[in-house]
């Protein structure tokens, strides 16, 4: 939680120094690549954006914004892949007390939460809200959506959801047979769910316990899974006891 704290406190600071920098035109870059968008197709993206500032009429601005390109696509070089979180990119010239005392600065972190959406923005200023957004102080819910065969576990921040987790259970589906053989295989199938519900309760735990600032848990399923997953003795009773409610998505 310390070093939570430390990297909440850098960030904060890193957000003030950018929102008191101004551009001398729009010429100040920022650049949001959400989790899982690859690296190349981000390049792709920015050769296009640098032909078309190829064609900017003010021989300054058009430099300033072609050397911020170039050194975001110099730095996205050091990656074979987006970071889990995402990756967040300031670059640009920034103006100094005169003209032609701009200066050439670039920022590159990777987001406290795992980032979902795309930017790219050239503006007189860096662009944060995002940013912002996510160190700003807000209740955290956990989400476990489920049924018989599969359940997801989510981390909602705010209007940050992150999909920590997917587990399947390999349940196969109900025998038509009757007799003493269909008997048997229920008994072998509800001990095969009652299992399941305990693989999800154990993923639960280890997800949601650790999270100090956890208002509540919302639980969801299309059929009766996620009553029986209540109802029954599988969450740790101190999660049990942050269950607000139980709802159908199907």
């Amino acid at each position: 939680m310390k070093s939570r704290k430390i990297d909440r406190f850098r960030i904060e600071m890193l957000i003030r120094e950018l929102k008191s920098k101004r551009g001398r035109g729009t010429e100040l870059i920022s650049l949001y690549i959400p989790a899982g968008r690859p690296i190349g197709e981000v390049m792709s993206v920015l050769r296009d954006e640098y032909s078309t500032a190829t064609n900017i009429k003010d021989r300054t601005t058009r430099h300033h914004v072609l050397e911020a390109l170039t050194s975001i696509m110099q730095r996205l070089k050091l990656f074979r892949a987006t970071p889990p979180n995402g990756l967040i990119i300031f670059a640009g010239y920034v103006a100094g007390s005169a003209p032609g005392d701009e200066k050439m600065e670039i920022h590159v972190l990777e987001p406290p939460q795992t980032l979902r959406t795309w930017l790219y923005r050239c503006d007189s200023r860096f662009h944060t809200d995002i940013l912002e957004d996510m160190i700003a102080v807000k209740e955290t819910y956990g989400l476990i959506a489920l049924d018989r065969g599969e359940a997801a576990f989510g981390v909602l921040r705010g209007k940050f959801l992150d999909v920590v987790e997917e587990i399947t259970s390999g349940i196969p589906g109900k025998h038509r047979a009757g007799g003493q053989s269909a008997r048997r295989f229920e008994r072998i199938h509800n001990q095969l769910v009652h299992e399941f519900y305990k693989r999800i309760g154990e993923h639960a735990n280890r997800i949601f316990l650790p999270i100090e600032d956890l208002k509540g848990i919302i639980v969801g399923g299309p059929g009766p899974a996620k009553d029986e997953f209540v109802d029954g003795d599988y969450l740790h009773y101190k999660l049990k006891e942050k269950i607000l409610g139980v709802f159908d998505i199907g």
